[in-house]
């Protein structure tokens, strides 16, 4: 008997099997293994950050400043209602006036002499004028000159009129074919007379001044038949890109 027991085949475990007397044994867990980015990404996001802050401070800036600006120019407007001057040629005239004919060509002797009126139109505000460069010219295309000179600055207190004194002169050649026809001109006024003006102006209120600006002034246009009977306005052009006729 007992060796029929001693002969008895062992029966094999299953798979998967797992004795309940033996204790289980538990391997250590590893620890979560930490996900490092690179150091690049980390510029890029702070880069990017600091721009954004950057672009959205500078916005911030110009719009208080427009609006400061706007504001104020709203309130100078209102209180002191700002006119520009008003130019008008008030009269032009010659001292003389010669065509010679030579052999060695045509000359033009003339003097002029003209009145500009410089009127200051407001009531809060005074003018400063700077050292004025003048030019007279005749004809549509201001092709002859007829003298330069230079008018000393001054100053001009509200709601008031003053009256400038210009007086050129020049001695040039001309074509041959042109002295007679501006002598022909000028004794039926038909000759077109130009005056313009360089000059910078400048605004003060109550002993604070607004930095000058450059204007040029440009009268005439007119034949002297038509300055007998009006007295034409004059345009500024401020800032080279705005015409202003006064």
């Amino acid at each position: 008997m007992a060796e029929l027991q001693k002969g008895k085949p062992t029966l094999q475990k299953p798979p998967g099997y797992k004795d309940p007397n033996v204790p289980v044994q538990r391997q250590p867990r590893a620890p979560p293994r930490k996900v490092v980015l690179p150091p690049s990404f980390h510029q890029k996001k702070k880069r990017r950050s600091f721009r954004h802050i950057c672009c959205c401070s500078f916005c911030i800036l110009m719009l208080i400043l427009v609006v400061v600006f706007s504001v104020s120019f709203a309130v100078f407007y209102l209180w002191f209602d700002p006119k520009l001057p008003v130019f008008h040629l008030q009269s032009f005239s010659f001292r003389h006036f010669n065509v010679t004919v030579k052999t060695d060509g045509t000359y033009l002797n003339v003097a002029t002499l003209t009145r500009i009126e410089v009127r200051n139109p407001n009531g809060k505000l005074t003018y400063h004028y700077g050292g004025s460069d003048v030019e007279v010219s005749a004809g549509q295309d201001k092709g002859i000159e007829l003298g330069s000179t230079h008018v000393a600055g001054f100053s001009q207190a509200k709601n008031n009129m003053t009256s400038l004194k210009i007086e050129t002169k020049n001695n040039q050649v001309v074509e041959d074919a042109v002295g007679p026809r501006l002598m022909s001109r000028y004794k039926n006024k038909d000759i077109v007379v130009n005056v313009e003006i360089r000059t910078t102006v400048g605004v003060e209120w109550k002993g604070w001044r607004i930095r000058p600006l450059r204007v040029n002034i440009v009268c005439g246009g007119v034949t002297l038949r038509t300055l007998n009977r009006d007295m034409p306005k004059c345009t500024i052009n401020l800032l080279k890109w705005i015409n202003i006729h006064g």
